[in-house]
């Protein structure tokens, strides 16, 4: 094998950083869907008590402005495969995270978004360890 051969194969992505775009753009359509929830809480679409957000407490009226304009953020970013839209989902996922887990008098007991974003935060931090260490293995050699 020569090495012009060997060194065309390093240019390309790696199956592991195929795999974290594809994961970032799922993610993606997942903040999009929670932007869009958001939205229509603050529309008030949706035929429910407490829903509008001239009818909303303070609190509810505060994450809800702040999540409707973050969510569809990191989802362009995300889709994208721009270095800040995980920054800007993990400032999504840390406000659901303290709202669900930290205040859930105010804001309810959803454990299931908590443990959604868990889960993809360890996913995000595994793949992004993988990639380190092929990286490092493959400047070794």
């Amino acid at each position: 094998m020569s090495d012009t051969s060997s060194d065309r194969r390093n240019f390309g992505p790696t199956v592991v950083e195929q795999l974290f775009a594809w994961f970032q753009r799922i993610i993606a359509v997942y903040c999009l869907m929670f932007g869009v929830l958001y939205w229509v809480r603050l529309l008030g679409y949706y035929d429910s008590p407490l829903w509008r957000i001239d009818l909303m407490p303070v609190h509810w009226q505060v994450v809800t402005v702040t999540l409707a304009v973050f969510f569809p953020f990191a989802a362009a970013g995300l889709w994208m495969l721009a270095s800040w839209g995980p920054v800007i989902w993990f400032l999504c996922a840390a406000t659901e995270t303290v709202m669900y887990a930290g205040f859930p008098d105010l804001f309810g007991r959803h454990y299931a978004v908590v443990a959604s974003h868990a889960f993809a935060a360890c996913l995000y931090t595994a793949f992004r360890l993988v990639i380190h260490f092929q990286k490092r293995t493959a400047a070794q050699q």
